[in-house]
């Protein structure tokens, strides 16, 4: 190796270590997305307050929600005593509510058997709004800098300024029978009402619309917390069940077979592997196959044949299969007795066939809520055939 290329390789390496050392020297820019995340002590997480929850509320227990709401309270429903196996406090922050209908009409059940659910959000679900009668509405040509007060005549010290992450959205129409204003906002010296309790069933929706007042940032600026503290306060002791924006993974998703139908080219080569063995079977079995004896069946009672494809569908497993066929039959046995369509479930179809069939609505809507979540699902366990086989038996013998 001659002097010139040395000089070129420590060249090289002392620009390399150089750009290095520049990079890692940079300081690291500060993320201003609004992600609302408990385990980021960014600006907009919520670091901070979900910590102090358990400062706030030392008599109670916190826990992360990994799921979405009705994959948890339904797998802690009891259908047999029609009641929640747990009770408390649901909580929810972030800039908009992202849920399906199916979560919402949970959150709504659970708080109709005298539960709360804590919600800070500027955009709320449309199953919620309906089911409690409120409207919201947004003015968009704000300053940008809010008087956050409180309705209680005694909190009144505690209002705060905020000028960051602020939406201008408040509640137009509300359930007056049922709703109490907790709070307002003013912008432009206009007080709008932002923070309202209603009451719902035996339990109870706190709404809150500016959900940043609980971000690292706000609760680190002035005397902010005094304001938060204020607002939580409203919740009772309870059980608190924290939604979490770390949401687990379906397996599904992560499986190979997703990974290979989500590229064209192995989608195409997988087909074509499938083509080419179902012809190859379909010739070869023509010449090989054997000649098949004819076997006289057994003489077997409706009971003993009962019981053996009973024991077929044990014995494999096929749990989907037999779903399945307990959905269909359920269905064939609504159509057959209530003249009822089942090509949509929805909330038309619960209500015809709450009032048909004389069934507590609450039974009939966890029932056909199952049935949906059933479908969906990718792969079926025994436990979904043993709470489906409970769901059905509850609805034919109340």
């Amino acid at each position: 190796m001659n002097s010139t290329i040395r000089i070129y390789i420590v060249a090289l390496v002392i620009l390399f270590i150089g750009a290095v050392a520049i990079e890692f020297s940079k300081p690291v820019p500060i993320d201003w997305s609004r992600n609302y995340n408990e385990t980021l002590k960014s600006p907009y997480g919520t670091y901070i307050f979900f910590n102090e929850l358990k400062n706030l509320f030392p008599q109670s227990t916190l826990e992360e929600l990994g799921v979405t709401a009705y994959e948890y309270f339904n797998e802690r429903y009891n259908w047999d005593y029609d009641e929640y196996e747990v009770d408390g406090t649901f909580v929810y922050i972030d800039e908009a509510m992202r849920i399906d209908d199916i979560s919402a009409q949970e959150l709504l059940d659970f708080a109709s058997f005298g539960n709360d659910v804590f919600i800070s959000s500027s955009y709320l679900p449309e199953r919620i709004k309906d089911s409690l009668n409120l409207e919201l509405s947004n003015h968009y040509d704000f300053t940008g800098t809010a008087d956050l007060l409180l309705a209680n005549r005694r909190s009144t010290g505690d209002s705060i300024t905020i000028e960051r992450g602020l939406n201008n959205i408040f509640f137009s129409e509300l359930d007056s029978l049922n709703t109490t204003v907790l709070g307002y906002q003013r912008f432009s010296k206009e007080n709008k009402i932002n923070f309202i309790r209603v009451d719902h069933g035996e339990g109870r929706f706190l709404l809150h619309l500016q959900p940043v007042v609980f971000t690292n940032y706000s609760l680190l600026k002035n005397n902010n917390k005094r304001y938060t503290e204020r607002v939580i306060s409203y919740l009772n002791e309870t059980p608190i069940f924290f939604d979490s924006k770390n949401k687990k993974r379906l397996s599904m998703s992560q499986s190979p077979m997703r990974y290979i139908l989500s590229k064209p080219a192995l989608k195409w080569a997988w087909l074509l592997g499938l083509i080419s063995i179902l012809i190859f079977v379909i010739f070869n079995a023509k010449r090989k196959q054997r000649i098949v004896r004819i076997i006289k069946p057994h003489e077997n009672t409706t009971v003993a044949f009962t019981k053996t494809i009973g024991n077929l569908y044990y014995e494999t497993r096929d749990h989907d299969n037999v779903i399945d066929k307990k959905i269909t039959y359920f269905l064939e046995f609504i159509r057959r007795n209530y003249y009822l369509d089942t090509q949509i479930l929805d909330e038309k179809f619960m209500k015809l066939l709450a009032l048909k069939s004389g069934r507590k609505p609450a039974i009939v809507n966890k029932l056909v809520k199952l049935i949906a979540h059933l479908r969906a699902k990718a792969s079926c366990s025994e436990e979904d055939l043993l709470e489906l086989n409970r769901a059905l038996e509850n609805f034919y013998i109340s």
